[in-house]
């Protein structure tokens, strides 16, 4: 197939591309950057040059399908450029793939459109559960509000269908990169001490999703996906830390409802400073991490014949295989923690 992807030079991107080329498919890939070009050609893709925050209708190549996994992902910050890149660049990609001869459209959602404001523990939730379109997350709300524009466009001869990763870890995952330095300088504290259930999905478990999808399943349709082993919060961490020497014990800990206003705080502060980057603890930060989120992902299994074939361990030891390079920032990339 000739597939056009979005987001290459992020975490997922980086897994897809390779993967989708050593199958034998032609890989497109999406960029607003020339500055990408050489990275995107040596991942297996031939550089498509467009911006899905700038307004303009796309021109594709003609292709056989679309894989959407560029997403603008932060913690904190103004809501428009959410909307206008989550939102309004999806309809737009959504239209340019039709106009480009595209049958199948894959859209990278988040588990987490279904996080509600209040903190809400969640539990083994299937795909009936409802989603925050308006939720003071501005990257959750504009998921939220991106997904249903994607799955109304199924139609025939266009066939659509969203996955619905939860937190997507993996070499190169800005969690983990970021994890030893909070660590070591004494910035990192768990949320009721991390002993809480949490789904996770490893790049490679995505990357099968979307094949999958690829291949088979109803369109109009979304699809939790997840790791196969259930855990904590807590073990996570743990497995994570320990691939880099270092231990959790003794961290500290917060309650969610001190964590949570803390975020709160802080979010106030740099937004009325106008500070760059997200600040250390913010509200959507403690939302995505700080609570109890488990996913069902049986429709998958049975639609999509997702199976979930990287285990734990698998994972952990991908994190010594040299194939991904250095991803972008998390603002340019569909990762997402507790995404």
């Amino acid at each position: 197939m000739k597939i056009l992807v979005t987001g290459g030079t992020g975490l997922l991107g980086g897994r897809l591309i390779p993967s989708l080329a050593q199958d034998g498919h032609q890989i497109f890939a999406l960029t607003r950057a020339s500055s990408s070009h050489a990275r995107l050609r040596a991942l297996g893709a031939s550089p498509v040059d467009g911006d899905l925050e700038g307004g303009a209708p796309l021109s594709l190549p003609t292709v056989d399908a679309v894989v959407h996994a560029a997403a603008l992902f932060r913690f904190s910050g103004p809501r428009a450029p959410f909307f206008r890149t989550n939102v309004d660049g999806t309809a737009a990609l959504l239209q340019a793939a039709r106009r480009a001869g595209a049958k199948t459209f894959v859209y990278i959602s988040a588990a987490g459109i279904i996080m509600d404001d209040a903190g809400t523990p969640v539990r083994d939730a299937d795909e009936s559960a409802p989603t925050f379109p308006n939720h003071f997350s501005a990257y959750l709300a504009s998921k939220a509000r991106a997904e249903p524009l994607v799955l109304a466009a199924n139609g025939p001869g266009f066939r659509t269908i969203a996955l619905r990763p939860p937190a997507i870890w993996g070499p190169g995952d800005a969690f983990s990169r970021e994890l030893p330095d909070a660590i070591r300088s004494g910035r990192f504290a768990f949320v009721d001490r991390g002993d809480y259930s949490v789904s996770t999905c490893h790049v490679d478990n995505v990357v099968e999703a979307v094949k999958c999808a690829l291949e088979r399943g109803p369109g109009g349709r979304a699809y939790f996906i997840k790791d196969p082993e259930p855990q904590t919060f807590r073990a996570f961490v743990a497995s994570l830390a320990s691939l880099q020497g270092l231990s959790v014990d003794g961290l500290r800990s917060m309650p969610y409802w001190l964590a949570s206003a803390a975020g709160r705080m802080l979010d106030a502060i740099w937004a009325v400073t106008r500070r760059e980057g997200d600040p250390p603890v913010s509200r959507s930060m403690m939302r995505m991490i700080g609570r109890e989120f488990t996913v069902n992902d049986d429709a998958a299994r049975r639609d999509l014949g997702y199976a979930g074939r990287t285990s734990r361990a698998d994972g952990l030891r991908s994190y010594a295989d040299p194939r991904p390079a250095a991803p972008l920032p998390r603002e340019h990339t569909a990762s997402a923690t507790g995404g």
